[in-house]
């Protein structure tokens, strides 16, 4: 079997495609994450918490899990053993949950630090403060006859480039990979890499990099 063949036939473990429960069903989940959440931070186990509430273990299992829907006296009687106010267990389920558009030619010309001459950078949207902890970050970056190579960018996170428009020799690491319309490389962005040769000209490319978002 071929390495292609090989990376076609890989399983996600998630479905893209899949719905999510109802929104109750969400809510009983979003309790049961942060009850579990309050417990692991004070070092409490499941057995620990059923003795201070008189909960049993099953019941704490199924409200962890998002199984079943607690009621206010159960939430209250948890909040009290972990030392939490009651509005807490809604934490997550109340965070905003964004989408952001932005029309074609809308996207924010930036300058992101290391940026070279002629590499031009548009930001095509940003959601900061989020509840997956990671923050991502959508430039179409656009090199003409004006723009210099540059081959040692480095950053934290995992960044994805999709070729647009055009051809280039791109560096990463101690490995050069040759791009042209179509083709994507996914990479660790903390090793040095940037374009070595502008081969076909304009380019263009989509440049897709996730980093964890910084804890306050």
């Amino acid at each position: 079997m071929s390495a292609a063949t090989g990376q076609r036939m890989t399983k996600l473990l998630q479905d893209p495609h899949s719905v999510r429960e109802g929104r109750e069903k969400v809510l009983e989940v979003a309790i049961g994450r942060e009850v579990r959440a309050f417990r692991k931070q004070q070092g409490i186990t499941v057995a620990e918490l059923a003795k201070l509430t008189d909960l049993s273990i099953g019941m704490l299992s199924k409200i962890e899990n998002g199984n079943t829907s607690p009621s206010l006296t159960t939430l209250q009687t948890l909040a009290n053993a972990l030392s939490v106010p009651l509005t807490a267990f809604f934490r997550g389920y109340e965070e905003n949950r964004e989408a952001l558009l932005t029309k074609a030619g809308e996207g924010v010309e930036i300058e992101r630090a290391g940026t070279r001459a002629g590499h031009q950078y548009n930001l095509l949207g940003h959601i900061g403060s989020n509840s997956s902890g990671v923050i991502v970050e959508p430039y179409l970056l656009t090199l003409t006859q004006e723009s210099d190579t540059f081959k040692t960018f480095q950053h934290e996170g995992i960044e994805m480039i999709y070729m647009l428009e055009g051809k280039v020799d791109y560096l990463h690491g101690n490995e050069i990979y040759p791009l042209e319309p179509g083709d994507t490389l996914y990479f660790d962005a903390d090793a040095p890499h940037g374009p070595e040769r502008l081969v076909e000209l304009p380019i263009r490319y989509l440049s897709i990099i996730c980093y964890p978002q910084q804890k306050s």
